[in-house]
């Protein structure tokens, strides 16, 4: 009964829990859905809107350039995405298999960049942008250069990889060296098929990430035409004078690609974390 007690009580934990965090997202979709004539600020909150409508994102779909928005964030979050993968790749490989003089020198200073934000390195990074001309008054291309180059690797992503490789039984790289497999070789046809679930997990945190991100895209940007959808949503609010409803639906949207690319790749995700779980 005791047990039957404890599980309950961790179930309805996890249920508040869920409950919470779902709840901002909640109350944006419903002010999303609300019709222009219902007060969006009343007290109590109405939950559930009195007269449920979508023309909400009709109109906001219809006033801003959304395709050009989602397009250029596209295109960004997939080429942070791959190089993210193939570099934190690249350099989690020699961090975890191969044994040098500072290995461990070299891992802990690149684990150390964790603790320094974004913030506190972005002016330099943009004179760097700025000097290689990577900004997009020079054309798309530069444009989008400047975008993705900040963020092709970091070091959560090395330090992910490298406990990866980690768990792969040294006897299947003794097996390949044998048969005269490169070091090339071992890492990509060998290592890399075994830590897909650590892959496509690194890919949803990065696409996530390179989704959502602003600061950067509002800083380094001057063309509308060039605007990703974060930056376009602020642009949003202005041109609205603050209409919550049109924000929150134009919010809602920019969610979708993200829930899309999630469902894509959970099966490799919750394997991910279910590795370890279950002892032999």
């Amino acid at each position: 009964m005791t047990g039957i007690s404890k599980k309950t009580a961790l179930y309805i934990i996890l249920v508040l829990l869920g409950v919470i965090s779902a709840g901002p997202f909640l109350w944006l979709l419903s002010t999303a859905l609300k019709s222009q004539g219902e007060n969006i600020f009343q007290y109590p909150p109405r939950l559930i809107p009195e007269n449920p409508t979508f023309t909400n994102f009709t109109d906001v779909w219809k006033q801003i350039p959304f395709i050009a928005y989602i397009t250029n964030s596209f295109i960004v979050a997939f080429f942070v995405v791959i190089l993210n993968l193939i570099l934190s790749s690249l350099a989690a490989y020699p961090l975890a298999r191969m044994n040098f003089k500072g290995r461990n020198i070299v891992f802990f200073s690149v684990l150390a960049t964790i603790m320094i934000p974004f913030q506190v390195i972005m002016v330099p990074v943009y004179l760097m942008v700025l000097k290689l001309n990577l900004v997009d008054s020079y054309s798309d291309i530069a444009g989008y250069a400047g975008l993705i180059l900040p963020f092709a690797v970091n070091a959560f992503g090395i330090f992910f990889m490298r406990q990866a490789f980690l768990a792969i039984p040294k006897e299947l790289e003794e097996a390949a060296i044998i048969d005269g497999c490169s070091v090339f070789d071992i890492w990509l046809r060998i290592f890399l098929p075994l830590v897909k679930p650590a892959l496509a997990t690194l890919a949803i945190f990065t696409f996530a990430g390179a989704w959502s991100e602003f600061l950067w895209p509002s800083i380094v940007l001057s063309r509308q035409e060039m605007y990703t959808l974060p930056v376009g949503l602020n642009h949003l609010q202005g041109i609205f004078s603050a209409n919550w409803r049109y924000i929150a639906a134009g919010a809602v949207i920019s969610m979708i690609p993200i829930l899309i690319f999630f469902l894509l790749l959970q099966r490799y995700f919750i394997s991910s974390t279910m590795q370890g779980a279950v002892k032999e």
